[in-house]
Parts: structure tokens; sequence; C-alpha cells
């Protein structure tokens, strides 16, 4: 079990606004927890990045993209880039949840019917700093996606 503090520490390093909550679930439940945020601040991350660079992005769309021509029309229409940015970003937050959500259940996919018997899993398991397997899995991670959403200006938040 690791050092409490530290691993509280290392939670307020990444940003968790409950850290003490996040350290003590690990240490007492033996839930890989830190891996787990630091999975989930990564995908926020690039959540995150389809508003906060929603300048870049619209532009370069405009130019050229699949999406061209229906961001050129939004953009003609009066959208802003900070409004695209603000569909983009609940459009990624809702693919990632769907991505976790299939990490937890390979199963949930359109799979024909007596096929899904005869095909590979998967899962996602933690590390150590070391790059050793830990032998914990990473499961349930739908469940803490908006949990980690960080709360800043540029970061959307609740």
């Amino acid at each position: 079990m690791k050092d409490i503090d530290k691993l509280t520490g290392l939670f307020e390093a990444l940003g968790a606004d409950d850290a003490a909550g996040w350290a003590d679930s690990e240490a007492e439940e033996g839930i890989p927890q830190l891996a787990r945020f630091r999975f989930l601040r990564m995908a926020w991350q690039d959540i995150d990045a389809w508003s906060s660079a929603a300048p870049h992005w619209v532009e370069a769309y405009r130019r050229e993209g699949l999406a061209g021509g229906a961001v050129e029309r939004a953009v003609r229409l009066g959208l802003t880039p900070a409004e695209l940015g603000e569909i983009a970003r609940e459009i990624a937050r809702e693919t990632a949840f769907g991505l976790l959500q299939g990490i937890d259940d390979p199963a949930r996919g359109d799979v024909p019917p007596g096929t899904e018997a005869q095909l590979p899993g998967w899962r996602l398991a933690e590390l150590s700093p070391e790059g050793e397997p830990t032998g914990r899995t990473l499961g349930a991670l739908h469940e803490d996606l908006n949990e980690a959403e960080p709360q800043s200006p540029t970061g959307g938040g609740a």
C-alpha cells in the first residue's frame, strides 16, 4: 500500500478536486485510482482541446477537410468558433464515454449473432513507474469520466 500522503500529493499534482478521496479509495479498496485518474485526465486533455483550440481547428476545417463545408456553413449562419468548440467538446466527451464503456464491455458493439464467443477481448491494466505490470485492471473508467473533468475556465467543467 502506498503512503497516503504521497498518494494524495500525486492526485493533487494531477489536479484532482477530491485528492484525499481518490487516495483513500486506492489505499483502502485496492483500486488503481491513480492510474485511472491519470488516464481520465489524459482523455480530458483531448476532449478539452476541441473547445480551447476551436479558433484554430475551425479555421483549418474551413479551408479543407471532410467537415469543411459544414463548418463554413455554420460560421456563415453566425456560429462562433467558441460555440462550435462547445459542440465539438460535447461530442468528444460522448465519444470518450462510449469508448470507455467499450473497454469494460467489448460485447456492447455491433457483432453478428454467434460471433461474440469467438472474438478476443481486451483490458486496460496498470503498470508500475518502472513499466512492470501490477496485476491491477483499470475498470469502469466511464463511471468516473465526469468526476475527473478539469474545473478551469478553458477546461470546461460543471
